[in-house]
């Protein structure tokens, strides 16, 4: 066993968070780890809590981040076998898996949260939030977001239960979840066969991956189903006829969850937008035949969304998402939707009866006052255990912090390769780097975007976790990492909330004049669709289904 490691976390329960009373109350939480903690796998521990005390599962989570001075974690709840437990935690519905989101590039702390609320507010599912502070043995880890997991329950998505024995007729059409973002050997994925897009992008290609059930669990007859869904889906949104209210996607898709997952992601701008941390669900058909439509949603890491980042135009409140970045490709589906008027009027209308509530200004900055009002007794002791989050200067440091590497200028918060010796003629793409321009590194699969870092000299040891650096081999950085994603700097709390109100202030203003217009005399800057053939399907629906004979 490793050494023993005692956390505490004190947690400050959040204002309009979900279920729970509403509370200021600083409520203390100890788990004992009997591990060290890594990316890898869960180790056990045992937590104490008001309404929680028994064995846990614990680990370390992210890709990037796991390089951060503050870590964030992933935690199981366990019976005494060691069994998943599902059970309540400060108020919120049971359930054995939750997160411990660290908001360590988010100097507000209320990005996550406020993506969330905003999510819920619309009428969908979010993962309910706590505000905490940890301790980890006995030093102080600043503040944290207690979050529930996306996964599926009556109380999270709430989706028919897959069985084992579900592999045919109307028992194999749900439910799923799925999600486009990194994946490893534990993910069962499928390619997606129209190509992403962005500019710059070293790849087109798009990975799905199915989450629920879980790839140990998933039959062979669930994964054939739920990849041609998919695949049928995509291929009908790149179609001629793809805006035909019959035979186009709205034969797929649940068409009101694409209108408000589009809005809420134009609106946060994030960097990853569309192309990573993108979920989706599939319901279970009903008895009937009808139903069984692919939900967007429910919305994940929002840390890099609102201004807060250096790359794929995150930074510009004049930018769109749907039009791609220059890192990972973006599903080509979001622009081809915008290519039918009749979304486009979705869209219009129902943004501007949000404007009128949930997506007004003054409702949207009363949220982050409160958060804000609530976060002051403690926020002044986070920003002393990282003084590296602030600046004397609005300027986001220059070097990408890898050891050695100081010098290196930064160019869209990543690495100009140009700086390697020998290396000069090397375009940037994008702050990425092409691999097929490297010497004798034309062989390199491209993994997700970004390149295999074993391939650089003295990493070979460095594993490669679904396409990304696993990042907990990496030695700590610092607090130089911070420059990696930061589109600027501030010097205290209060001109960071100064800074998101107004980026939203700009951010909404801007959709409000280009949204107005969505039906009218302006056509979103978009590309030519693929032309793909939609392979003919038999039977009613778009790929062959048993006859269901009514019942």
């Amino acid at each position: 066993m490793g050494k023993k490691v005692i956390v505490t976390l004190l947690f400050a329960i959040s204002l309009c968070s979900g279920m729970g009373q509403e509370s200021k109350i600083v409520e203390q939480i100890s788990i004992t780890v009997d591990s060290v903690l890594s990316a890898r796998q869960k180790v056990t521990g045992h937590l104490k809590a008001r309404d929680y005390e028994g064995l846990i599962g614990i680990k370390l989570r992210g890709n990037s981040s796991l390089s951060f001075n503050q870590k964030k974690y992933t935690i199981e709840l366990r019976d005494k076998d060691g069994n998943e437990l599902d059970a309540p935690l400060l108020g919120m519905p049971a359930h054995s898996d939750w997160v411990l989101l660290a908001p360590y590039n988010d100097v507000s702390a209320v990005r996550d949260p406020l993506a969330f609320q905003l999510w819920r507010d619309m009428g969908h599912w979010a993962p309910r939030t706590r505000m905490v502070e940890l301790t980890l043995n006995g030093e102080y880890r600043g503040i944290y977001i207690l979050s529930e997991a996306i996964k599926r329950g009556e109380q999270r998505v709430n989706i028919a239960k897959l069985k084992k024995s579900d592999v045919k007729g109307r028992d194999v059409t749900g439910g799923y979840i799925l999600r486009i973002d990194t994946y490893n050997e534990e993910d069962a994925t499928f390619p997606s066969t129209v190509p992403g897009i962005g500019e710059g992008i070293m790849t087109s290609q798009i990975t799905w991956s199915c989450i629920y059930p879980k790839k140990k669990k998933l039959q062979p007859e669930q994964f054939t189903y739920i990849q041609q869904f998919v695949d049928s889906m995509e291929q009908t949104i790149q179609s001629a006829d793809f805006a035909d209210p019959e035979r186009g996607y709205a034969r797929y898709i649940d068409v009101p969850s694409f209108v408000d997952y589009f809005i809420h992601t134009e609106l946060s701008l994030n960097a990853d937008g569309y192309k990573r941390s993108a979920y989706f669900y599939k319901e279970k058909l009903y008895s009937n035949g009808t139903g069984g439509k692919l939900v967007a949603g429910p919305v994940w890491d929002y840390n890099l969304a609102y201004g807060n980042c250096n790359f794929c135009n995150a930074d510009n409140p004049e930018a769109w998402c749907f039009e791609g970045g220059n890192t990972q490709p973006t599903p080509a589906l979001w622009q081809r939707l915008l290519q039918d008027s009749s979304f486009r009027k979705a869209v219009k209308v129902r943004y501007q009866t949000l404007r009128k509530g949930v997506l007004g200004d003054e409702a949207i900055n009363d949220y982050i006052d409160r958060h804000a009002e609530l976060l002051a007794p403690h926020i002044a002791r986070h920003f002393e255990k990282y003084p590296e989050l602030f600046s004397d200067g609005l300027q986001a440091p220059s070097a990408f912090a890898f050891p050695g590497m100081d010098s290196i200028p930064n160019m869209g918060g990543f690495s100009f390769m140009g700086a390697f010796p020998g290396m000069d003629s090397i375009p940037n793409m994008g702050g990425f780097p092409f691999m097929g321009a490297f010497p004798s590194m034309d062989s390199i699969p491209n993994m997700g975007g970004f390149p295999f870092m074993g391939a650089f000299p003295g990493m070979d040891s460095i594993p490669n976790m679904g396409g990304f650096l696993d990042m907990s081999a990496l030695p700590d950085m610092g607090g130089n990492a911070i420059g990696w994603f930061a589109a600027y700097r501030v010097t205290s709390y209060e001109e960071e909330i100064a800074v998101l109100k107004q980026w939203l202030a700009n951010r909404l203003a801007f959709l409000d004049r280009n949204i107005e217009r969505f039906d009218k005399d302006w056509e979103p800057r978009i590309q030519t669709p693929k032309k793909i053939e939609v392979p003919q399907f038999n039977g009613s629906f778009p790929f062959p289904f048993p006859d269901f004979g009514g019942q």
